[in-house]
């Protein structure tokens, strides 16, 4: 592994988990606890895992499997393997109990190798819709959306951290570009039928538009209520898939060159060469 200066590491092994998350938690667990160890043993140095990923079921589910956070078992684990293989795990997202109410939070949990957690990001953007003859459905009704833009440090620079549906909101991207994030994990249950058409291009379009990494594990296969689309990916600054998983459950991994954000950025300076002087975002 390069290593830059004293305190930065130039690339990352990554590994990302594509998942077909069901409603055993149990059986759910063990699998990622398998998966984890197997991409540990590749040489992974940081494991991401998709949106929901301990857990996706109906009815009472996700409340009755939502954890404390610490304290419970999804995140013990986490923290177990993080410190047994020295390395980085992002763990998607689970529910996380949130005292007194019947919602959740749709929580990102980062653990570093000794098993810390360095990072909590929980959804902030939710899916609620009602069209006329049409969907009718609203997420907020069992999640509680966070209010936090979420940066992180690590060895190899600033990273970021969205879930699914934020991807369709480009001002939280930049706003972690320009906070510093070189890197930004976006896990997802993306559903087959808007995934086929707009996952990789929206990935690719906040890869291009902040000069930045962009990291995306999907959930994959048919749940109760849907079909989610899979294909997990990373996307390199220029909007190149260095990695991209196929239409079943398992790892793929990637290594990815930190320092080349760097370099595009010269090149493409957008984030310098922003007039925020010019336009008003704050559009009521």
């Amino acid at each position: 592994m390069l290593r830059i200066g004293d305190d930065r590491m130039a690339s990352i092994n990554m590994a990302l988990l594509q998942l077909d998350t069901q409603d055993d938690k149990t059986a759910n667990l063990n699998k990622i606890a398998r998966m984890i160890d197997r991409a540990a043993e590749k040489g992974a140095n940081f494991v991401a895992m998709p949106e929901m990923a301990n857990y996706i079921g109906i009815g009472n589910g996700p409340y009755e499997n939502a954890e404390d956070i610490p304290g419970g078992v999804t995140i013990d684990l986490f923290r177990e393997k993080a410190e047994k293989h020295r390395i980085w795990i992002h763990g998607g997202s689970i529910g996380e109990r949130i005292k007194d109410e019947k919602r959740v939070y749709n929580t990102t949990v980062v653990i570093d190798p000794s098993g810390e957690i360095v990072a909590r990001y929980r959804k902030i953007h939710l899916y609620d819709v009602d069209v006329k003859d049409g969907v009718s459905f609203r997420e907020s009704d069992s999640i509680k959306p966070g209010n936090d833009v979420v940066n992180f440090k690590s060895e190899f620079g600033i990273m970021g951290l969205a879930i699914c549906y934020d991807i369709r909101f480009p001002e939280l991207f930049r706003s972690l570009a320009l906070k510093g994030a070189k890197l930004i994990f976006n896990p997802a249950e993306f559903n087959l039928f808007t995934g086929k058409d707009h996952w990789e291009t929206l990935i690719r379009t906040r890869a291009i538009e902040n000069v930045c990494y962009m990291v995306a594990p999907g959930q994959f296969g048919l749940k109760k209520t849907f079909h989610t689309y899979g294909r997990s990916m990373v996307v390199d600054p220029w909007g190149n898939v260095i990695a991209m998983a196929g239409d079943r459950e398992g790892i793929v991994m990637t290594e990815i060159d930190m320092d080349y954000v760097d370099r595009m950025r010269e090149e493409i300076p957008c984030l310098k060469n922003r007039r925020p002087d010019a336009y008003d975002l704050d559009v009521k």
